[in-house]
């Protein structure tokens, strides 16, 4: 049976070229990093081309850049480290409702520590309003927390617009930014745009390795480390460091930037061709979010009124076909996105709604034939 996997928001398939950068990290560039002979200066040298290769992709210092275990440990690295350097001049910290669990379960954790939340609510696109967020900067906000893109919809957040906001606020509020989805479908500049303090990325949505990621720390913003015990990272995350990992994420960007372009076209015209084909043969067809250049050109979520989202991912599964309900994250507890929830989605749109995602190594062919079985599951289905 064919395979067409459209789940590349969840993960994406590791390259050949990462697979074997890591394979030769392991097998042959296996030294450590911090050891001073040969073998260790092969690794360190793996460490240094991949921090450059990020630098370059978000326009920032290599020296600003530091490895993580994913997304998730650098929100969790930015978030936490800046509410403990900013806390003696308040207490109040802004976040969207429609951030990453890696974002939202922090925030949480800091409000039972004593810090006070603000959550900013989306448009029904699933768009922040900049005048919520002016209404919601006070003297004592100390940190601000915006996703680039959201990972269930692809909704592009008004990040430099808000970086502008924030510190003409504040000389003391910090702005982080989960760009885990964004990085490398849509560019990010950080030279140009410096309000932003903060910036998280993964590989594995770029098509390397799991377990890797890095975490952009503006130069001067003086946090304390994440972890203690070496001097890795400079003395900031302590630890030998995954140079197969860091090897799979410097390939995955190496072929990424010869082909940047071409992948960016490539998906926006794959999504594009789907939406067409399910909007010409399903009826009552609804698309959560943005259509225009506010959205993500790879991420389609989409409900099919009248079948159940969880129902439609296990009856296209058998044909091969691969998408999800939402955030990876969540979709095994089986509970309604809080996004979609928070974009004030009725209860229908709510409980049908799936998410679909492309990578550059998708095929006009398998989006026509993964249309051809939506419009198959809503006869059937909805018949049930």
């Amino acid at each position: 049976m064919r395979e067409i996997y459209l789940d590349n928001s969840a993960t994406t398939m590791v390259i050949p070229e990462a697979a074997e950068a890591m394979v030769e990290a392991c097998c042959v560039k296996y030294g450590n990093p911090s050891s001073l002979h040969g073998k260790g200066i092969e690794a360190e040298k793996i460490i240094k081309e991949t921090r450059e290769r990020i630098a370059e992709f978000l326009n920032c210092s290599p020296d600003e850049i530091f490895f993580t275990s994913g997304g998730t440990e650098a929100n969790n690295w930015a978030l936490f480290k800046a509410a403990e350097k900013l806390k003696r001049f308040g207490k109040h910290i802004i976040t969207t409702s429609i951030e990453h669990s890696s974002v939202l379960e922090p925030v949480k954790e800091l409000e039972r520590r004593g810090f006070e939340v603000s959550y900013l609510s989306p448009s029904k696109d699933g768009i922040i309003s900049l005048e919520d967020l002016k209404k919601e900067l006070r003297p004592d906000t100390i940190l601000v927390s915006i996703m680039h893109a959201n990972n269930e919809t692809g909704s592009v957040q008004p990040i430099y617009e808000a970086a502008e906001i924030i510190k003409n606020s504040s000389d003391k509020a910090l702005f982080h930014v989960d760009a885990v989805q964004s990085f490398g479908k849509i560019n990010i500049n950080l030279k140009k745009e410096k309000g932003i303090d903060f910036l998280s990325v993964s590989a594995h949505k770029i098509h390397g390795p799991k377990g890797i990621g890095a975490l952009f720390i503006r130069k001067g913003i003086n946090i304390s480390p994440y972890v203690y015990g070496g001097d890795q990272e400079g003395k900031m995350r302590a630890g030998t460091e995954n140079v197969p990992g860091i090897a799979g994420f410097g390939a995955a960007l190496k072929a990424l930037k010869n082909n940047v372009e071409d992948h960016q076209k490539k998906i926006k015209g794959l999504k594009e061709r789907f939406i067409s084909g399910i909007k010409a043969g399903i009826q009552d067809v609804v698309i959560n979010g943005p259509l225009d250049e506010r959205a993500l050109p790879n991420i389609v979520n989409v409900s099919v009124l009248g079948v159940k989202g969880e129902v439609l991912v296990h009856y296209l599964e058998q044909w091969g076909i691969y998408i999800s309900t939402g955030s990876a994250c969540h979709s095994r507890g089986g509970s309604v996105s809080h996004v979609l929830k928070a974009m004030g989605l009725k209860k229908e749109a709510l409980e049908s709604a799936v998410r679909v995602s492309f990578s550059a190594f998708n095929t006009e062919e398998e989006v026509d034939f993964a249309v051809e079985k939506f419009k198959e599951a809503a006869e059937e289905l909805r018949d049930l």
